[in-house]
């Protein structure tokens, strides 16, 4: 048996022991009936033709499909190579193994690197951290063309963003019965002071790519993300903090060399945790009451870290509104003047 298909066997026994995960990220569209995931095809259209196999049986093994339709059948690893529409085992190798975190082919100890991927309960860091590798790059996807929709144009050296092309999507009882069950998503790595990957930060994105996905929460989070961030450059002495990712990439127009943390919402952005080598902490404000709480908490926190806190706060409700409303130019005159002199000399050399 060649390297690859050797690879391809030991992923089709970890792809089985993950295979709920498999069909919700691969086959959102389909649904669990008994022992079966079921949905349309291969494609994951919705339906019931093509039926996996969740549970060990005399008949079958766990992850083994079957599509009634076309007769097609065949273990995990064949599944996700034609929901990919992959011409070669090796690219449909490469995505099981981002789909699971897994070391490359290249690894000499492949068993080992096999049994450290373990099942990963939902919502839990390493669910979190398997979707952020299971996304693709931000350049040239629709997720790169909804944030230029914002007016955010910046869109090279963010490594903390990717975009997943079908995201799965639990929907609750405020969304609409027929609500699909994935969406195109910009995808966010939520790490701690250090860098470290503690969560991952989803915000759906509609088909077209200009506006959110029209569900009852486009936006959700999982993993530890209390304290933590999604960031952008180093932090050392000055950090620029607020609760959206919008709002953050946004000021990056006008202070691209400033770094910046998004919190994803006023309350992780009261707890976010301070560098220890912080001297001045720049909030980023929205325009609403949870924004002011958050401001007033980071207030107190701060006086007692000795750390000298300053407001940014924006015109319209949020940064985002004023970028698109008065362009680059205007925003960055107007945030430079609410800088300390030290930082408008040394980060404000490259706005618009």
């Amino acid at each position: 048996m060649s390297r690859f298909a050797n690879r391809a066997a030991e992923l089709s026994e970890r792809l089985a022991q993950n295979v709920h995960a498999v069909c919700r990220h691969y086959l959102p569209a389909g649904r669990r009936e008994g022992r079966y995931w079921m949905v349309g095809d291969v494609a994951g259209t919705p339906g019931r033709s093509l039926y996996v196999r969740l549970f060990e049986a005399e008949r079958g093994k766990i992850g083994n499909w079957v599509d009634a339709a076309t007769s097609e059948h065949g273990d995990l690893v064949d599944l996700i190579r034609r929901n990919q529409r992959y011409g070669r085992l090796s690219d449909t190798i490469n995505e099981a193994e981002r789909f699971l975190s897994l070391p490359p082919l290249a690894s000499d100890d492949t068993s080992t690197a096999i049994a450290l991927a373990k099942p990963a309960r939902a919502g839990s860091p390493t669910a979190a951290k398997r979707l952020f590798a299971a996304s693709k790059p931000l350049t040239g996807s629709l997720a790169s063309a909804y944030l230029r929709s914002r007016s955010i144009t910046r869109l090279f050296d963010l490594p903390a963003l990717r975009f997943h092309p079908r995201c799965y999507y639990r929907a609750n009882e405020d969304d609409a019965p027929d609500t699909p069950g994935a969406f195109p998503a910009l995808i966010a790595a939520v790490t701690d002071a250090d860098g470290a990957q503690r969560g991952t930060h989803r915000t759906w994105l509609d088909p077209s790519g200009g506006m959110k996905a029209n569900v009852a929460s486009p936006r959700r989070a999982m993993g530890n993300i209390l304290g933590n961030a999604v960031r952008f450059g180093i932090a050392v002495d000055v950090l620029i903090a607020g609760e959206g990712i919008e709002t953050i990439l946004s000021l990056r127009e006008v202070l691209p060399i400033m770094p910046m943390a998004a919190a994803t919402s006023s309350a992780h952005l009261a707890a976010i945790l301070f560098p220890p080598t912080l001297r001045r902490l720049y909030v980023a404000r929205d325009r609403d009451a949870a924004g002011d709480a958050a401001f007033g908490i980071l207030t107190d926190r701060a006086q007692a870290a000795g750390i000298a806190l300053m407001s940014l706060m924006p015109d319209l409700a949020d940064f985002n509104d004023d970028l698109r409303e008065h362009g680059a130019s205007v925003l960055g005159r107007q945030v430079c003047l609410l800088l300390h002199e030290q930082d408008r000399t040394r980060f404000s050399n490259d706005t618009g």
